[in-house]
């Protein structure tokens, strides 16, 4: 086995996809593959329960969607820094925690690194959001420590963290020629992330850049944040979300809201909160659309639903122009619709603290917008084009520079220090 000493790994173990990157003393950062050819994959694990099997990234969601018995599990990242972390559930007829969980998916991504590599490197630096929970430092801290000891369970012996804005500043700073300032926008699964730097050739070279970083801000809003709302307000609504029962008052909402939350779908299959759902019964005047919401959580489809609302929004983003999301599998001729439109209306107040996050880290930088030299974007959530809109209406002046969306950050965090 080659010694492997002299690299670093960064890990970038994102809300919705994961990658990695490696960069030996002196050299250029250079992305793992991780399925097949593709340098990222999605976060997320299936528990195959009819052959007793774990799946990961694209294989997860494909034996999901394809109707194999067992359970998904995707967004665990957002469960770092809650009282749900250290609770248990079964995996496979055992026990086990999602923080133990977040450890098998990590341990995958060491076993892509060693065959890679021939072994494990000599150091690991995991990025993180600039706030795991907001306003509540205890918690932040629990969290980071949860990570490290999860990808120390993973096999990782020697781990660092840095913040995964500076990471992709750090990646950026390595195609561009001259002293630069740069607000970095890292719009994520989970998390917005921000900050304002300088960069440029001579900087690169310092040991310490400490200096160079003039502020940093973060605020929990991100792309599962985005399909949440969009969730709840196009698709809800055909389950019976916000209808009118024979009492006049709307069927009660938390079913609706936790279905649409990606890190909660998995909780209401337990035997309890299906008893409950099924206790609504009486609250909707329409039985139609209560059968609805019985077959989804019955047949365990939530995730399928949030996926299909998923690939919505980006089809809708990336066309600008209107998707159609076919729930065929639910009902015949059921079917839901994202507008440009609409993606814009319903984001508008979370895209408005993204927006107002930016601003926030450009004033602490003591920065007149003007003085910016670009906006450098990446995280997968920062295409969503009324995203874009927003922020080229705040910073009308600064051009907008598109870095690697997915592998931006795991590069960068390569050639941190």
């Amino acid at each position: 086995m080659v010694s492997l000493a002299d690299t670093t790994l960064g890990i970038d173990f994102g809300t919705s996809n994961s990658a990695m990157a490696l960069r030996r003393a002196g050299g250029q950062a250079q992305l793992v593959p991780l399925e097949g050819m593709a340098a990222t994959m999605p976060t997320a694990l299936f528990f195959n329960a009819e052959e007793h099997r774990t799946h990961y990234g694209r294989d997860a969601v494909a034996h999901y969607l394809g109707g194999v018995e067992g359970r998904l599990m995707r967004s665990l990242k957002s469960l770092l820094g809650s009282a749900l972390l250290q609770d248990k559930t079964a995996v496979h007829d055992s026990l086990v925690s999602y923080q133990d969980i977040i450890a098998m998916f990590l341990r995958r991504l060491a076993a892509s690194a060693q065959q890679a590599l021939g072994g494990l490197p000599g150091r690991v630096v995991l990025g993180r959001p600039v706030h795991f929970v907001d306003d509540d430092a205890a918690r932040d801290r629990q969290a980071e420590e949860a990570l490290r000891q999860a990808a120390h369970s993973a096999g990782f012996a020697e781990v660092s963290f840095q913040f995964e804005p500076i990471a992709a500043a750090l990646d950026y700073e390595q195609r561009i020629e001259r002293e630069s300032w740069v607000l970095v926008v890292d719009i994520g699964g989970g998390t917005s992330d921000f900050t304002v730097v300088r960069l440029g050739p001579e900087h690169a070279a310092r040991a310490d850049r400490s200096q160079d970083v003039l502020a940093t801000t973060g605020v929990h809003v991100g792309g599962t944040d985005f399909d949440h709302r969009l969730n709840l307000e196009l698709v809800m609504p055909l389950l019976g979300f916000r209808q009118r029962g024979p009492s006049g008052r709307e069927v009660p909402s938390r079913v609706f809201f936790d279905l649409s939350t990606w890190h909660l779908i998995q909780w209401l299959y337990a035997p309890q909160r299906l008893r409950e759902a099924q206790a609504l019964r009486n609250d909707y005047r329409d039985p139609a659309l209560h059968a609805r919401l019985m077959r989804v959580l019955g047949e365990r489809w939530g995730h399928r639903l949030a996926d299909a609302v998923e690939q919505g929004k980006i089809a809708t983003s990336q066309q600008d122009a209107a998707a159609r999301l076919a729930l065929d599998w639910l009902e015949p001729g059921l079917h839901a619709e994202i507008t440009p439109e609409a993606l814009a209306q319903h984001l508008q107040a979370q895209l408005a603290r993204v927006v107002d996050c930016a601003r926030d880290c450009v004033r602490l930088a003591g920065l007149a917008p003007q003085r910016l030299d670009a906006i450098y974007l990446t995280g997968g959530s920062s295409a969503l084009r009324p995203l874009r809109t927003a922020l080229r209406e705040a910073f009308p002046e600064t051009p907008q520079v598109e870095g690697d969306l997915f592998g931006g950050v795991a590069s960068g965090l390569a050639y941190a220090r």
